[in-house]
């Protein structure tokens, strides 16, 4: 499990954010902070993972908060939830290493697709770490492209099918060290067996999916799908 802390001055904002939170599988609300000081306790008493920042704290800036937490020797990762759109603001976030950048107001669909994106991020990381933990240029690609926005799976998607669950299904694929079967991609996606077949036939025949097929000791072959290496 993700364990997150969720920082924001506005309590029915940060109880609908923690909400949010809680519905996307593999990850949990550790603490909620409605100060920087709050905020920079519960990192100095709990495990935390990730934390959804504001910037806009009553009693330091968002931005303030990532320099000490650093300062510190924190090392959660950091997402920036804010009102906050100034190109200035952005660029700072950036320098100061927020991983992501989501603008209120946002949806639920928003600030799961900045999760999920920061769970495959985390995938990559470890299955790279499993190689001894030394990346060639290849797995830093892969590493640096965890976060990118989704290119390709939409527009060959049929009539009926979702952008967002096609690239659901991308992430999943693109985090695993080996190809995975349909009901893999089901669990890890959080979606339905026959929603995983569904979306991974059309992305087979696409172009943007490889089958292959894994013979077990019953005989019959089982499906494995991995995410086409053009990508």
């Amino acid at each position: 499990m993700i364990d997150v802390l969720v920082v924001d001055d506005d309590f029915r904002v940060a109880e609908i954010n923690a909400a949010y939170v809680g519905r996307v599988p593999g990850f949990r609300v550790a603490a909620r902070a409605h100060t920087a000081a709050q905020a920079l306790l519960t990192l100095e008493r709990n495990r935390i993972d990730l934390v959804l920042l504001d910037h806009y704290l009553p009693d330091e800036p968002g931005l303030a908060l990532i320099r000490r937490m650093r300062q510190a020797g924190h090392h959660a990762d950091v997402i920036m939830v804010t009102a906050a759109r100034d190109v200035a603001t952005v660029s700072a976030a950036m320098r100061h290493g927020a991983l992501q950048y989501l603008v209120k107001p946002f949806s639920f669909s928003g600030l799961r697709a900045k999760l999920e994106n920061y769970a495959a991020l985390n995938r990559t990381l470890n299955a790279v770490g499993g190689h001894g933990g030394e990346a060639g240029q290849e797995q830093v690609d892969r590493i640096f492209g965890a976060l990118r926005p989704p290119q390709g799976p939409a527009s060959a998607l049929p009539k009926g099918h979702s952008a967002p669950t096609a690239d659901l299904v991308r992430r999943v694929l693109t985090g695993a060290p080996a190809p995975l079967s349909a009901h893999e991609v089901a669990e890890r996606a959080g979606i339905s067996r026959s929603t995983a077949q569904r979306y991974l036939k059309v992305l087979e025949r696409a172009g943007r999916v490889v089958l292959t097929l894994r013979y077990g000791d019953t005989g019959r072959p089982e499906h494995r799908y991995g995410w086409a290496p053009r990508d």
